[in-house]
C-alpha cells in the first residue's frame, strides 16, 4: 500500500488538504483510480516520474468513472499545468514537462495555481 502524503500549497492556504497517496511504483500508477466507484474529496493520487518529461507525465482516464482535477508539477516542486480530466478520456499531457502528477477531485480545481510552489509532507 503506497504511503500517505500532504501536498502543501506554499503559495495559498487550503480549508483542507486531501490525503494523498503517494505512487512510486508501476503497478500502483497503472492502478490510479481505474474501476474506483467514486472518489471523496479529501482523497488524491500523485504519481511520481524519474524526471521531468511531457510523455513520462501523461495520464489516461480510462476506467475511470468520475472527473478529476490534474495538477502537473516539475522537479522544482513548481505548478507548471492543470486541467479538469473527464472520465474515459484516452490521454491527458502536460504544456510543460513535469514529475509529478497530482490527481485529486474535481473540486479541488482552486486549491493550485499555475506557478504555485508546493512541498510534500508525510501524514
Amino acid at each position: 500500500m503506497p504511503k500517505q502524503i500532504i501536498v502543501n500549497n506554499i503559495n495559498r492556504k487550503m480549508d483542507s488538504s486531501p490525503r494523498i497517496k503517494y505512487c512510486d511504483t508501476f503497478l500502483t500508477q497503472l492502478r490510479g483510480f481505474a474501476f474506483r466507484p467514486r472518489l471523496m474529496h479529501d482523497e488524491g493520487l500523485i504519481l511520481v516520474g524519474a524526471r521531468d518529461s511531457r510523455i513520462d507525465s501523461s495520464i489516461h482516464m480510462l476506467f475511470v468513472s468520475f472527473n478529476l482535477t490534474i495538477i502537473w508539477i516539475n522537479s522544482d516542486m513548481q505548478v507548471v499545468d492543470k486541467v479538469h480530466a473527464k472520465s474515459w478520456r484516452l490521454a491527458y499531457f502536460s504544456k510543460q514537462p513535469a514529475k509529478y502528477v497530482l490527481e485529486i477531485h474535481s473540486e479541488r480545481w482552486e486549491d493550485y495555481e499555475i506557478g504555485d510552489s508546493v512541498e510534500f509532507k508525510d501524514v
